[in-house]
């Protein structure tokens, strides 16, 4: 079960560490399929095809990155599975760099839908993710912003109430610093009724919006209201949790266009 409390970066990263083994572990030897296929044109060669059938072999960053990021694997699970060690330790040191953001690997991971796999592989996955959710919280200079690692942790899982579950129990300065710099960065999709990044599809995405609106109109304004330079950000926190004219009409509309 994750954590709900961590008293310090040092524990949180400790338990990252860990976590990190702990996938090497469950995902040593793994390959993808024997009969696996790609598109020369447009992902890579076969010899390269070749290093995905092959267990143990590092993978250069660019064809980490197609892998990851290719959407028409016949078989996304099994491809997923063998980049997973190489591929959390890139994420966690801030090496991968998606096109539009981070929900894109989030989605990945669901295309590879983790949470069906083998217990212990599943349990790893969870583990990693919620480890590096909880050390992100925590970390005063993480490699990936925490508004991007709630996307991932939130596309990877399909649901927001365990990331802003934990998020809540941090009761601190740097957790409430990431918080005004998440919000600040949300304000905008949120006030237009939008998902703060492009969802899967508008079911998933209305729902994710309105657990993330729900969450941050109740605990935000405690949490900033006694810090710089929020004041501004705390008014259009609060228009969040109005609709129609009442938000639109309110004599602190930012005046965004959509």
């Amino acid at each position: 079960m994750p954590f709900t409390m961590l008293p310090d970066i040092t524990t949180a990263r400790l338990r990252l560490d860990r976590a990190l083994d702990g996938l090497a572990a469950a995902f040593r030897g793994m390959t993808a399929r024997a009969d696996e296929v790609q598109c020369a044109c447009h992902w890579g060669s076969p010899e390269e095809l070749a290093l995905l059938k092959t267990p143990g072999v590092p993978l250069a960053p660019d064809l980490l990155r197609r892998t990851w990021d290719a959407p028409d694997w016949n078989d996304h699970g099994a491809v997923l599975r063998r980049i997973l060690p190489q591929f959390a330790r890139a994420l966690v040191g801030g090496e991968v760099k998606p096109l539009f953001g981070m929900y894109e690997v989030g989605r990945s991971f669901a295309r590879g839908h983790w949470q069906r796999w083998p217990a212990r592989q599943s349990a790893a996955v969870r583990e990693f993710l919620h480890a590096w959710w909880a050390c992100g919280l925590l970390d005063p200079a993480p490699a990936v912003p925490v508004h991007e690692l709630l996307a991932l942790c939130a596309e990877a899982a399909g649901t927001m109430d365990p990331w802003l579950a934990v998020w809540e129990s941090l009761d601190d300065e740097v957790p409430d610093r990431h918080l005004a710099e998440a919000a600040a960065a949300w304000e905008y999709g949120l006030l237009g009724d939008q998902l703060p990044w492009d969802p899967w599809d508008e079911e998933d995405g209305s729902g994710l919006r309105g657990a993330l609106s729900t969450w941050l109109v109740r605990h935000a304004p405690t949490r900033l209201r006694t810090r710089r330079g929020c004041e501004g950000l705390l008014h259009r926190i609060r228009l969040v949790g109005l609709s129609g004219p009442a938000r639109w009409e309110d004599p602190h509309w930012p005046g965004h266009r959509y």
